[in-house]
């Protein structure tokens, strides 16, 4: 077993730094637990946080979504979506969205665990977000051509660097412009909401690695 892997397993879910570190990419949203205690219709849905070992450490494997009609047109995202009836559970639904968005075989990836769930007000989504460790992956990526527009690794060194980190204001639509929006800025990239608050989360566990 790989010092890397070995570590996740230590660190997830048992000693995950939760709300407190999503805390920090939305100051104006407050906590999901508290807002998932209001909400009777969330739609359940799930996310794979694909972890690939390299030589340099850590890569996190993210996406780039097709520009459409919806909240979340042209946003950096991991694979995932809502829960199918025919799931057996949310971390099927993880590895199904992997396939189905990234040809991602369904076998490949050790899950580690679950990290900590979130909620999103605009699309009404109750994530649950699970990791899946590869200690290689040598097969071809193919990005399905309705839902993503390009695939890349995101170096888990650069995420611990805080020079990703900013803020930005961001359009959503209709002239409305969210102002100093917290994020994670790579290679011209502004990865944002959901994608960086629990990037966010990973980034504190990467950091507890000596």
């Amino acid at each position: 077993m790989s010092d890397w892997l070995t570590f996740l397993k230590n660190q997830i879910p048992n000693e995950l730094p939760g709300e407190s570190a999503h805390l920090e990419m939305m100051p104006m949203r407050g906590l999901s637990s508290d807002a998932l205690k209001k909400v009777n219709n969330a739609k359940e849905s799930a996310v794979a946080i694909h972890l690939l070992q390299k030589d340099r450490g850590i890569d996190i494997l993210l996406t780039q979504r097709n520009t459409y009609n919806g909240a979340h047109s042209g946003q950096i995202s991991f694979p995932g979506g809502k829960r199918d009836a025919s799931d057996e559970d949310s971390i099927h639904t993880a590895r199904r969205e992997s396939f189905e968005e990234i040809a991602m075989p369904f076998e490949k990836g050790e899950l580690i665990g679950p990290m900590t769930e979130i909620y999103i007000p605009v699309s009404n989504f109750h994530i649950k977000p699970y990791v899946f460790f590869h200690s290689e992956l040598n097969i071809e990526l193919i990005p399905d051509p309705r839902e993503v527009a390009s695939i890349f690794l995101l170096p888990g060194n650069d995420l611990i660097n805080q020079k990703l980190r900013t803020e930005v204001d961001i359009p959503i639509g209709n002239g409305r412009v969210l102002k100093d929006v917290p994020c994670f800025l790579y290679e011209n990239r502004i990865i944002w909401g959901a994608t960086a608050i629990l990037l966010n989360e990973l980034k504190e566990i990467l950091c507890r690695r000596d």
